[in-house]
């Protein structure tokens, strides 16, 4: 009952997409702190830099944390366009901490080398894509950290809210 006016239609986007089914969790007794872990998570592993694989690592992760699945997607699909940015930004990163020559991302040459050898192409890329994730590596765990203290406190006090309107209504 309680849970169908979390996720009235009538509502903005944010609190359909967002807000409800955080509150929805919060509300069938998931703790404040793994909800945010799965936030936390959710942020982070969303802006992996390897194009495509963000689902998949998520749900890896959720599984083997035991992490909420529908929350760490949300989240990890909310970060999508950060995700794009970030991708160069690790892959630069990368290059740099392993005295990498910096390769290029033209999309004209990089199909044109695609097209002339597709295992050369993902030789290539795979080395700009380990570039990446070992940037990322270093970034993660600090990031994770960072967003999941500084979600606790408003999750923790939206659970009193929740159980505040569960006392009135009762």
């Amino acid at each position: 009952m309680m849970a169908e006016a979390v996720i009235d239609p009538g509502k903005s986007w944010w609190r359909r997409r967002l807000v409800a089914p955080v509150v929805a969790q919060l509300m069938v007794g998931i703790s404040p702190g793994r909800i945010a872990w799965a936030i936390s998570l959710g942020v982070v592993l969303g802006v992996f830099p390897v194009m495509g694989t963000t689902t998949l690592v998520c749900l890896m992760a959720g599984c083997l944390l035991r992490l909420n699945q529908p929350v760490l997607h949300v989240f990890s699909n909310l970060v999508y366009p950060l995700h794009l940015v970030l991708i160069l930004v690790f892959i630069r990163l990368g290059e740099r901490m392993h005295g990498a020559p910096r390769m290029s991302f033209s999309i004209p040459q990089l199909l044109r080398k695609f097209n002339d050898d597709p295992l050369q192409f993902a030789r290539d890329f795979g080395v700009s894509a380990w570039h990446g994730v070992s940037a990322w590596l270093l970034f993660a765990p600090v990031a994770a950290v960072l967003v999941k203290l500084a979600v606790t406190p408003v999750l923790k006090q939206l659970t009193v809210a929740i159980h505040k309107r569960r006392e009135a209504a009762a």
